[in-house]
């Protein structure tokens, strides 16, 4: 049992030797330029709840309603998610679809300094369909959008993160 003990030691420790020689680190915690921010987002956005919870989790930063008591202001200027038809069967059905999730906003000083010019992130993805599992399809596309919002969010975060004074 005392062999077996050092053998799972040495390959754990192998295991994590090689991960730290290939530049492998933990994510820390995401640090921001500002301490209170304002979102522009409707109330009811799926998107802008997903960035609230995501920006939730940064240390030292409070999201505020008062653009006059914020840092930095994130002016959203679309929010859209479309769902469009991209082929058909011979038919007329439709077989498949496509899903776009598009996010365009700017970030400005409270003194209306802008930080970050107009920025566009989006997100495509197809998604096959079927009359006869409509159900399914449905439920499908919702777990698509959510992790295309969860994806945008976190894009915005990295870049709110990487901008300097």
């Amino acid at each position: 049992m005392g062999l077996r003990v050092s053998r799972r030691s040495l390959s754990s420790l192998i295991a994590l030797s090689l991960l730290g020689g290939c530049g492998f680190r933990l994510r820390g915690t995401t640090a921001l330029p500002f301490r209170r921010l304002r979102l522009g987002f409707d109330p009811l956005s799926p998107l802008g709840q997903e960035l609230r919870r995501q920006l939730a989790t940064v240390p030292d930063l409070q999201l505020v309603d008062d653009p006059r008591q914020a840092d930095a202001l994130f002016d959203v200027l679309e929010d859209s998610f479309n769902r469009t038809v991209s082929s058909r069967t011979a038919a007329g059905q439709v077989r498949e679809l496509s899903l776009t999730a598009r996010l365009r906003f700017r970030l400005r000083t409270g003194d209306g300094e802008e930080w970050l010019r107009e920025t566009m992130i989006e997100q495509n993805q197809l998604m096959s369909y079927s009359e006869t599992a409509a159900l399914a399809k449905e439920s499908e596309e919702a777990q698509l959008a959510r992790s295309m919002r969860e994806d945008i969010a976190a894009q915005v975060v990295r870049r709110l993160a990487a901008l300097q004074r």
